[in-house]
């Protein structure tokens, strides 16, 4: 079977959203493969078996040429390193002032010809000629695509909509009309075009985060590479001022590094000799050695790059819904036109230059550009914005939906509390002495990773001789049975005791109680205790402010801890011992409860909580840096332990959610009363390009604020 792939395709120059769509769509079409366009980035994202990718650089070519013969595809896997995210970027800022001057210089050639035909007035045929020309500098491409694209049956777009009016305009005898709607359109187009790219920068701007180069130590000598060159194991250094190209473990040096650009927190974070360092931070002051433990490709700021990148294939409902509503409005606008040129003419025997004029001012108004390109400008910022707060949204669908939460669900360790465990207590029974307990218990445990199983392990203090382990067995839920020694170990909570029928003492606490028996002895019970995080409760009072209706608490600890965190929390429910499926049902049984459009999250540490996150409507993981397991598990990953980082989340959504509906109301408002004032005959040409791209111009500079 042939093995599935993906493949990155760079658009260069593309500024057309409604070509983007269409050129969406059509490599859609293509058996077997699966495409989707980020309009921001230009990048058309391919997947699909290496066989049916065979030749795709030529289709694609071929399609993009049919609807953008301007635009350049590039292949994003280059030779001699110059990896997609770095030629990607590059692209992205591609378009500067170079680009804008071909169109400007053509502009105002037409325009100085415009203002010579004005006072040119004496002479008909002068002043058609002068017009003519001015009309054909500035407008013969907008003419040459329009006639291209008929003879491929893609009519209805703003090309042929400009060259149906603005010839009309010419044969109505509205020559000075037709030139400077001409001059106007492709002057909004500029504008916009311009608008698109600094728009484009500003989000890629915040994905500014992918390191240079690495200085690679070999022997004494440091050589400085791109970060791709580097392997696992290697030994980079990282100077004052410099970003951690790589993830790895600090083996020299101390140093604060600034982590804002992945997780949004301002404070700097101390390393030192054993820390781990992750690629995006800036080194703020010493010199950092640094052993390497991921590849680039895995490393965070890849990931976090790829997250950010590709988060347009999943696109919001509303996004959908706007690119289908373009598709057929386009096309009911031109039937539109051609009534209000022919009906009122034929039956009440008006004059038919009048009414086709009228039909030309229709036609110009009724191009959708400013929504199909603004809403995913709009998401895209939104999602944008929200990486730089340390948000890492996995798509415009789940960023839409965290406008409906009513309900938040969450795990306890590691989510509200800190998940750092430390023994508080150790009571011996039946002979046994404290010692013996917890070293009996470190045994039992000396295979988990889970926070209990450390803190036991850090209480006793001394290292494992793991060869003494001749059977290990995990029960999840319950605890874990080994042999060791020759004996019989069983560490765990009351149920593990009850399933073994082993007579325990029954022991009240906050904290979690790890009971142990020796070749079915009881040998007493060790308290672990657990810290509430200091933002935890912050959290729960903002969403209560935001509109949340419930905030629960699923937990495996014993019902007295979780009765007393949920207390201090102020949570409105909290269900305590449940085994891993039982969370999972719950969540059935509270999902249930939501309205239809209500949204329910549930909140976890990425790792434990794999199959519930994937349950709830929106998963998301706390505390995801350097997890890979929440950065794979959850729809949403916060890059900080900060549970108040939900409620930002939230009013990012809603702002983003505010913008696109703005851009929405006001761009179909405009168009409609234009369009009622262009069948009337109240609007003229000029109004009606301001309709069009005017409209376009402001709804993307609107689009922009997501960002923020």
């Amino acid at each position: 079977m042939a093995e599935a792939v993906k493949k990155e395709l760079i658009l260069e120059g593309l500024n057309c959203a409604s070509c983007s769509a269409k050129i969406e769509k059509e490599v859609n079409e293509i058996d077997g493969i699966s495409a989707y366009m980020n309009f921001a980035t230009k990048v058309l994202t391919i997947e699909g078996s290496s066989d049916e990718l065979e030749g795709i650089y030529d289709k694609v070519s071929n399609i993009v040429k049919k609807y953008e013969p301007g635009v350049k595809v590039i292949d994003s896997i280059i030779d001699d390193h110059e990896h997609h995210h770095e030629h990607a970027h590059n692209h992205i800022h591609s378009n500067d002032t170079e680009s804008y001057r071909k169109p400007a210089i053509k502009i105002g050639l037409s325009l100085v010809l415009f203002i010579i035909g004005i006072v040119l007035d004496k002479s008909k045929l002068l002043e058609l000629v002068v017009f003519l020309t001015s009309y054909v500098i500035v407008g013969g491409e907008v003419l040459l695509r329009a006639i291209k694209n008929i003879t491929r049956g893609q009519v209805f777009d703003e090309n042929f909509l400009m060259t149906i009016a603005t010839i009309g305009a010419f044969f109505v005898g509205e020559y000075p009309e037709a030139v400077a709607v001409m001059i106007f359109y492709q002057l909004g187009e500029l504008f916009q075009d311009i608008a698109v790219d600094r728009s484009r920068k500003s989000i890629t701007s915040l994905m500014n985060i992918k390191p240079e180069y690495a200085n690679l130590k070999v022997g004494e000598i440091l050589e400085k590479v791109s970060p791709e060159d580097v392997n696992i194991g290697d030994i980079i250094v990282v100077k004052p001022g410099e970003k951690i190209p790589l993830d790895g473990k600090v083996i020299e040096g101390y140093s604060s590094v600034d982590t804002s650009a992945l997780t949004g927190e301002s404070i700097p974070r101390e390393l030192e000799p054993g820390s781990i360092a992750l690629s995006g931070f800036i080194n703020n002051s010493g010199l950092l050695t640094i052993e390497v433990t991921k590849s680039y490709g895995e490393s965070t700021v890849a990931k976090i790059l790829d997250l950010v990148q590709n988060a347009s294939s999943r696109k919001a409902p509303t996004e959908k819904f706007i690119t289908k509503f373009a598709r057929y409005y386009t096309p009911i606008v031109v039937s539109l036109a051609i009534g209000i040129a022919l009906i009122p003419p034929i039956v009440l025997g008006e004059q038919f230059s009048d009414w086709i004029y009228r039909a030309l001012i229709f036609l110009v108004i009724s191009c959708p550009c400013a929504l199909v390109i603004s809403i995913p400008l709009g998401f895209f910022g939104g999602i944008g914005g929200a990486s730089r707060k340390g948000i890492l949204v996995k798509g415009s669908n789940f960023l839409e939906a965290l406008n409906h939460v009513e309900t938040v669900v969450f795990d306890k360790t590691g989510t509200l509390t800190k998940g750092v465990f430390n023994v508080t207590d150790a009571n011996a029974q039946n002979g046994f002495n404290r010692d013996e307990l917890i070293e009996y218990a470190a045994l039992a445990e000396s295979f988990s990773n889970h926070p209990i199983a450390t803190s036991i392990l850090k209480e006793y203090g001394k290292e494992i001789d793991k060869n003494k382990i001749e059977e290990y067995k995990e029960i999840p839920g319950h605890g874990t049975k080994v042999k060791a020694n020759g004996k019989v170990i069983i560490a765990g909570n009351e149920k593990l005791m009850n399933k073994e029928n082993i007579k325990y003492v029954v022991k009240n606490s906050t904290g979690t109680i790890v009971h142990v028996a020796i070749d079915d002895k009881y040998a007493g019970y060790i308290v672990i205790s657990d810290e509430v995080k200091e933002d935890s409760k912050k959290a729960i009072m903002e969403l209560k402010e935001l509109g949340v209706r419930k905030s629960i608490m699923l937990t495996g600890d014993i019902k007295a801890v979780g009765e007393k965190v949920g207390k201090e929390l102020g949570l409105d429910e909290v269900y305590s011992e449940l085994l891993p499926n039982d969370k999972v049902e719950k969540l059935e049984i509270l999902d249930s409860q939501k309205s239809s459009k209500g949204k329910l999250i549930y909140v976890g540490d990425g790792i434990n909580d794999a199959p519930v996150l994937a349950r709830a409507d929106i998963g998301i993981a706390m505390g995801g840096l350097g997890s890979d397991a929440a950065i794979e598990a959850a729809d949403v990953v916060i890059m900080t332990d900060e549970p108040s980082k939900i409620a930002t989340a939230i009013r990012i959504a809603r702002r983003t959610q505010r913008i696109v509906w703005q851009n929405i109301a006001f761009a179909l408002g405009v168009k409609l009363l234009f369009l009622g004032m262009g069948a009337f005959g109240v609007a003229n040409m000029w109004e009606a390009v301001f309709a069009d791209v005017g409209v376009a111009v402001i709804a993307i500079l609107n689009a922009m604020r997501a960002i923020k």
